[in-house]
């Protein structure tokens, strides 16, 4: 098992930047492949970005890349998701996930088998 708790949402101006952070227990954390998820209100939850185990190669969703940087700490056990240049579409529940199974695309949540409860990002205009 993997216990995921997601922090760093809050309020931010359209432009403006927020880090996210995802501290992990349980199993060990390095050997989880991590990723990035956010749900807007009345969408799907839609892939932001992943990291993987081996050499911590990333891998973003065409709309954030650029301005969002994912990363990991192996030593922390922590996940981070560095954002700028947000805009107010942005706005969104983000939630990490630890992927160990290997299996399935990335950008599916299917591939995750571990999810944080989430945490709030408002961008306002």
């Amino acid at each position: 098992q993997v216990q995921l708790v997601e922090s760093g949402g809050g309020l931010v101006q359209a432009g403006g930047s927020l880090r996210l952070s995802c501290a992990a227990s349980g199993r060990t954390f390095s050997t989880y492949g991590m990723g990035w998820f956010r749900q807007a209100p009345g969408k799907e939850r839609e892939f932001v970005a992943d990291i993987s185990v081996i050499a911590g190669r990333t891998y973003y969703a065409g709309s954030v890349k650029g301005r969002f940087t994912i990363s990991r700490d192996n030593a922390k056990n922590t996940l981070y998701l560095q954002m700028n240049s947000l805009i107010p579409e942005e706005t969104a529940v983000y939630y990490c996930a630890a992927r160990g199974r290997g299996i399935g695309s990335v950008v599916t949540q299917e591939a995750y088998d571990y999810w944080g409860q989430g945490t709030q990002v408002t961008v306002s205009s």
